[in-house]
Order: structure tokens, then sequence, then C-alpha cells
């Protein structure tokens, strides 16, 4: 029958409190609110950034369509422009002069749909502007608040690996010279029931599984000498007397 020295045993308890605070503060720094925002933000930001590609690709096309626009209303008023002289010379023969006057009146009109043509180019080209100008502003704003929960999450990172640097020496403290059969016995059972593997008997409750002995078992504990590992019938841990 397992045994080690009752002082070994009470101290275990002290091993016990370190380890779940320890496994507190691992769980509290990987549950830290600040990762979950980083997590929203940054998925924020991804969309941002295929945006701002979107958008960038969109505004190229719509400025190339503006100079194609401005290039044909130009093509179009320098026709215009030279026909208008030679009309003017009155130089040519009247047909000549008759049919410039006609060409003018279909230049005038093709003038007039292909500056309809530019000016909407320019709207759309000054509105993709504006929504690649709200995109990359978004992005910004949106990089300045991660720099700032990032900081924050490290620091709050900093804080809880300094405590379990500090927990993590009380638990050596703690369990210096204990009984090594009893520290693989606690080490097991801890890993088998979720970070817990002693607890202390008090009354007739286990305080690992808060569950009441039965009348047999609590009089086969009590009566066990001090040295003996005794364990709760309901959950299995190594059972504390007298802690």
């Amino acid at each position: 029958m397992a045994t080690a020295p009752a002082a070994d045993q009470k101290r275990l308890l002290d091993v016990q409190d370190a380890d779940l605070r320890a496994q507190q503060l691992r769980h509290k720094r990987a549950t830290l609110p600040q990762n979950a925002q980083l997590d929203e933000l940054n998925a924020r930001l991804a969309d941002l950034h295929e945006e701002r590609i979107a958008r960038t690709a969109e505004a190229g096309d719509l400025r190339r369509a503006v100079t194609k626009a401005e290039d044909d209303v130009q093509a179009v008023r320098t026709r215009q422009e030279r026909d208008q002289k030679r009309l003017d010379s009155g130089s040519g023969s009247p047909k000549d002069l008759q049919a410039l006057q006609s060409e003018l009146e279909v230049l005038a009109r093709r003038l007039s749909a292909l500056e309809d043509v530019e000016l909407e180019a320019m709207e759309q080209a000054e509105n993709a502007e504006t929504v690649l100008a709200s995109a990359v502003e978004q992005a910004v704003a949106l990089e300045a608040q991660i720099a700032e929960v990032n900081a924050e999450r490290d620091a709050a990172v900093k804080e809880i690996d300094d405590e379990l640097v500090k927990v993590h020496d009380e638990r050596g403290t703690a369990a210096r010279d204990l009984d090594e059969g009893l520290l693989k016995l606690y080490d097991k059972l801890r890993e088998q029931h979720g970070g817990v593997g002693a607890a202390s008997l008090v009354g007739s409750t286990c305080q690992g599984c808060h569950m009441t002995l039965n009348a047999g078992d609590l009089a086969e504990i009590t009566a066990a000498a001090p040295d003996r590992i005794v364990r709760c019938e309901e959950c299995g841990r190594i059972l504390v007397r007298n802690a």
C-alpha cells in the first residue's frame, strides 16, 4: 500500500495550489480579450486590403477611360478647328464648302456626345478615388488600432508571465524534497483530472470533486495510518487529511 510522510502529503496541497494558479494564469493568457479583438481587427484589415486592391484597379481603369475620353474630345476639337478655318477662309468650291459645313455639324454632335462621355468618366473616376481614399484611411486607422491593442496585449502577457515565474518558483519550493512516489502519483492524477491531482478532505467531503464520502469509506480513511496515501472513492484523487 502506497505511503508517504504525512507532512509531505500536506505540503502536496501547496504544490497543487501553485499548479492551479499556473493553470489559471495560462488560461488567462490564452483567452485575453485583446486576442479576440486582434483577430477581428486583422480580419477587417484583410478585407480592407482586398478592397484597396480592387478599388486601386478600378480607379486605374477609370483614369485610363478619362484619358481616352479626353483624347477623343481633343481629336474632334482639333479636326473641328481645322475645318472651321477652311470654311472661314472661303477657299474651295461651293460643294466643298457645303461638305465642310455638313462635317462641322456632324463633328459638333460628335463632340457633344464625347464631352458627355468624358464628364461621366471623370465623375466615375472621382467617385472611385474617393472610395479608394476612404479605404486607405480606414486601413491606416485600423493599423493604428491594431498596434495599440498589440501593445495592450503584450503588456498583459508580460504581467501574466511575470506572475507565472513567481508561481513556478513557489511550486519548486513546495515540491523540493517531496516524496518521489507521492509526487509521481500526483502528477499522473493531475493530468487525468483536469489539473487537480490532490485535494483536502474537509469533514466527509472531498474538495476535489465536492462529493460526500459514504460512512464506510470515511471510516476506513479516518482509521488509516497518517502516512498512508488515501484516495477519494468518487474521483480517485489523492485525499489529504487534517489539511
